[in-house]
Order: C-alpha cells, then sequence, then structure tokens
C-alpha cells in the first residue's frame, strides 16, 4: 500500500509543479515586495494547513520577514499575506480575503480548488495556487477514497514559494 501511496502523492506534486509553476513564482514575487520594503509578509492558515504557519516560523530554516498572524493582527499597506486553506470556500478565510480585498492589501491564496468563475477566494486573490487535490487519493475496502493529504500538499508550496522567495531576495544556502 506504501507504494501505491507515494506513486499518488509523487503525481499530486508533479501536478503541482507542472500547473501551478507560475502562480507560485507570482506568489514569492508578491510576497518579496513586503520583505523588500517596509512590511511584513503573514501566512493566514485554516485548519490542518496551520501546519505551514508552524513550519514557517519554526523550522531550521524560517521564512524570512514572516510575522505571526492572528485575527487581531493589524495589516498596513506594505505588509503582503498569503492565505493557506483546505478550500476555496472556507468561511474564515472567505472573510478574510474580503477584508484584504476592501482594504486594498494585496495577498496570496492557496486552497484545492482550481481557479475558477466559481471560485471566489481565486477571484479576490492577487496570486492563486491551486494544490489539485479533488478527494482521496487511495481507495478503501469499503470503495471510498482515503488519504487527502492538503497539509502535505500545502507544505510543498510553502517549500516551493520559499525557494522562489529566498532567491528573489538574494538569500545564499550559506546564509541560511
Amino acid at each position: 500500500m506504501s507504494k501505491i501511496l507515494t506513486t499518488q502523492l509523487s503525481g499530486l506534486l508533479q501536478r503541482i509543479t507542472q500547473n501551478e509553476e507560475d502562480a507560485i513564482e507570482e506568489t514569492a514575487r508578491l510576497l518579496a515586495q513586503a520583505a523588500i520594503g517596509e512590511g511584513n509578509v503573514y501566512f493566514a492558515c485554516f485548519g490542518e494547513m496551520q501546519s505551514v504557519e508552524l513550519n514557517a516560523l519554526q523550522a531550521v530554516e524560517p521564512f524570512s520577514k514572516l510575522a505571526p498572524w492572528t485575527s487581531d493582527t493589524r495589516l498596513t499597506e506594505a505588509d503582503r499575506v498569503c492565505i493557506f486553506t483546505r478550500s476555496a470556500h472556507d468561511e474564515e478565510a472567505l472573510a478574510l480575503a474580503q477584508k484584504l480585498n476592501t482594504q486594498f492589501i494585496p495577498f496570496a491564496a492557496v486552497a484545492s480548488e482550481a481557479a475558477s468563475t466559481e471560485n471566489p477566494l481565486a477571484d479576490l486573490a492577487y496570486t492563486y495556487i491551486s494544490t489539485r487535490i479533488k478527494g482521496g487519493l487511495l481507495p478503501n475496502d469499503l470503495g471510498q477514497r482515503v488519504v487527502v493529504p492538503h497539509a502535505l500538499a500545502g507544505l510543498f508550496v510553502y517549500e516551493a514559494v520559499k525557494m522562489a522567495y529566498d532567491d528573489m531576495l538574494g538569500f545564499d544556502e550559506e546564509e541560511l
């Protein structure tokens, strides 16, 4: 079963890389605007995607200029936000997206659904990355699909954005 899981996860990560390469680059560029200027970067993470912020803040190689986000955070026009959520229809994520849009604070969003006219989060976000998760990866004994790796896909997207972001800011691997 682990070989099947490995194959399915590999396929998922390859789909993200192939289909979201430009969006990853644009997101890194958007977040770098805050780092180069007077702003901070915030990750607003919902549900299991909170693992992304935890990793970004506490990893061996933390995300530069990242400040912890809470619902009480006061943002400035120099700040940038990246919303990580399992679904583009998550009410908390959408409420934040609408607030940021109203305040004219550019933000990125990461969610499972593809960008489309039916996707309200993609419509509001300056940049949008889809994790391309449509359901479970593996069938179980009852014929249901299980293993829905939102957090894993979110961490993969985070690492891809971080690599581009660090490159834009001119960080050498030795400096990290």
